[in-house]
């Protein structure tokens, strides 16, 4: 039952536009009366009835940083004991003043492999904004997985923001980065992604076994995530490639981050091949500017940075004296554009009326921001299915790559996990609106629902690239707060057709007869679509029946993938060695540099920049 032929296109708009700042909007889903079909049995209207509490809060975390609702399972237990590293110290017991051949500015998923690296042979401080992963069971304990993206504290590992675009999205604020906080998908990028880096590949498949040996496995295959290889295969995506790394077309089994006891392996750990006589790394370091010298120089030469601690003092660290030590920023896609605004590296106009002090004027900091959109379908099944991460991937000929995860049990223990009406973003109890009573109202309709209707899965893909581009600017001066940032998501034609055309394979794929058990017959492509655009996943304006229409489905269903990149691009803001362009001794080491999203998941390639870009900076070091 193809629903993909005699699509008819809808151009269905919203006059007046909700404001996408705007809290987000309350989903009124009665039964039939918002979709035009049929409920054919109690069990379809609780089907319903779940999706639309369910998929704010399981889509919102379902990729990279996330896939909460599938990892709220009481399945694993494990609670890695702290790694408790020499060299790690809070912020509170640095020196006023201290001096460093190296001076690293984030420790996440990129700064953690290049800190290591460089302390084999220089003295390198690393500071992280944040805390340790380690013996924080909400980030290496799966059963546990949601508490961590759901904390909105100062102290939460992850720092939640919503772009210009009305997308809800996190960036990481933990020793490890986002490889502390994502769904541990571990995938290489394409050679061709290789060469037009200008990466030397011999170095570059030597640094991704580097990372590899530390934290990269070969995840179990269970009946859900083989159906749908197998679906993938039936529909054309071809040819098989078994379990691999590499990024190559067709569909492949891919790594992950989880080892077999359900323990997360994050790039802090890569610290372990650290020197520790080598290295300081200290947490709860805010860094809120880097120093230049300017005077008698022909550019700005940084030689320091500024950082306070978590009571708030005030420590400075310099640079040794040295023609090759440097200050790196590897604070990530958003942290690494902003730290060069505040430093007064940026747009002269933007930073003077942030009261700025302009050092380098270079307009094209914080511009080629992109987020690759990610556009999902949820698949309740008939038959049980296990708990799985991203393990599969079709990658097509056309720019899309298909991906799913599933779970036996998306609430999560007798509380509802992160479904519960207490904490959830699934709520449909608003925050301020949560008395005793709405709560026990609410937990009483959830535990009214049959078990069923929270076992099943999501099928997505996600577009290669972007084309579409954005741009971040300051909204304050304070390194802590989030900055502006907008995405432009599917401005290019390009991208939305790359979106359709995955959507259409996905459709295919849920239709297969690989995928059979696993899809309750009666609920047509028509029904899945419109459940998931009825649900309040981002604070974009809603249109009518988008089931009729892919492009507007893949218009208001938008979501992060948290594979937002740009902002410091290569032959942009930095050379092919990654030194800014205008100042001297600083480079930017991380995502920020990307023009393009490697391969399926970038968190593999960022590991290996770090790594690759320290053994190239210590061959420069010591051979001219």
């Amino acid at each position: 039952m193809s629903t993909s032929a005699g699509r008819r296109q809808q151009a269905s708009h919203h006059s007046n536009s909700v404001t996408r700042r705007q809290a987000a909007r309350k989903i009124e889903f009665e039964r039939g009366s918002n979709c035009g079909y049929p409920l054919n049995s109690f069990l379809e209207a609780a089907i319903i009835a779940i999706i639309s509490k369910m998929l704010v809060w399981v889509l919102w975390r379902l990729l990279s940083a996330a896939l909460a609702g599938i990892l709220l399972f009481t399945g694993f237990c494990f609670s890695q004991t702290a790694t408790n590293y020499s060299f790690m110290h809070q912020a509170t017991s640095a020196p006023a003043v201290s001096y460093f051949d190296y001076i690293i500015i984030g420790g996440g998923t990129a700064g953690c492999p290049l800190a290591a690296t460089l302390s084999q042979n220089a003295t390198v401080l690393l500071l992280e904004r944040g805390g340790s992963p380690y013996g924080n069971p909400n980030i290496t304990n799966l059963g546990a997985f949601g508490k961590a993206l759901a904390d909105l504290s100062h102290s939460s590992p992850s720092q939640r923001f919503i772009s210009e675009d009305g997308v809800i999205s996190a960036r990481a604020r933990v020793l490890g980065g986002g490889s502390c906080l994502n769904a541990g998908f571990y995938s290489r990028a394409a050679p061709r992604y290789v060469n037009d880096a200008g990466w030397e590949g011999r170095l570059v498949n030597e640094s991704y076994r580097w990372v590899e040996k530390k934290v990269a496995f070969e995840p179990p295959m269970k009946q859900w995530q083989n159906a749908v290889k197998d679906g993938l295969l039936e529909v054309g995506v071809h040819p098989y490639n078994g379990f691999t790394y590499d990024h190559l077309p067709g569909t492949k089994v891919g790594g992950t981050i989880f080892d077999v006891n359900g323990h997360r392996h994050t790039a802090a750990d890569l610290l372990q091949y650290a020197n520790p006589s080598g290295l300081t790394l200290l947490l709860h370091a805010s860094v809120h500017k880097i120093l230049f010298r300017v005077k008698g120089k022909k550019r700005p030469m940084a030689h320091g940075v500024v950082f306070r601690d978590a009571l708030g003092k005030k420590h400075r660290a310099y640079l040794k004296t040295g023609s090759k030590n440097e200050v790196i920023l590897s604070a990530g896609a958003l942290g690494s554009p902003q730290m060069l605004m505040l430093s007064g590296v940026g747009p002269a106009d933007h930073l003077k009326a942030h009261n700025i002090r302009v050092i380098f004027d270079q307009p094209l900091v914080g511009q080629g921001m992109s987020d690759n959109p990610m556009n999902a379908i949820f698949v309740p099944s008939p038959n049980p299915v296990e708990v799985s991460l991203i393990q599969v991937v079709g990658i097509t000929n056309f720019g899309s790559y298909i991906e799913a995860a599933s779970g036996e049990n998306f609430a999560g223990g007798a509380d509802f996990g992160m479904f519960s009406p207490k904490i959830g973003q699934l709520s449909t109890v608003p925050p301020k609106q949560r008395t005793p009573e709405a709560l026990a109202k609410a937990i009483e309709a959830m535990e009214a629902l049959e078990p069923a209707v929270l076992r099943g899965g999501f099928i997505l893909e996600k577009i290669m690239g972007p084309i579409s581009t954005g741009h971040l600017e300051l909204r304050t001066k304070n390194p802590n707060d989030n900055p502006s940032v907008t995405f432009n998501y599917f401005k290019e034609p390009e991208d939305l057709q790359r979106c359709v055309n995955g959507l259409k394979i996905i459709e295919n794929l849920i239709e297969s007869k690989a995928f059979t058990q696993f899809r309750y017959e009666y609920l047509s492509m028509t029904v899945l679509l419109n459940m998931t655009a009825n649900a309040p996943i981002n604070l974009l304006p809603k249109h009518a029946n988008v089931s009729t229409s892919l492009e507007q489905f893949c218009k208001d269903t938008v979501m992060t993938i948290w594979h937002y990149h740009g902002g410091c691009q290569v032959g942009r803001v930095v050379d092919r060695d990654y030194r800014v362009l205008g100042v001297d001794a600083l480079r930017v080491i991380d995502g920020s540099t990307f023009h393009y999203s490697p391969g399926t998941n970038p968190q593999a390639t960022v590991m290996m920049l770090g790594r690759y870009m320290g053994v190239k900076i210590l061959r420069e070091r010591f051979q001219g």
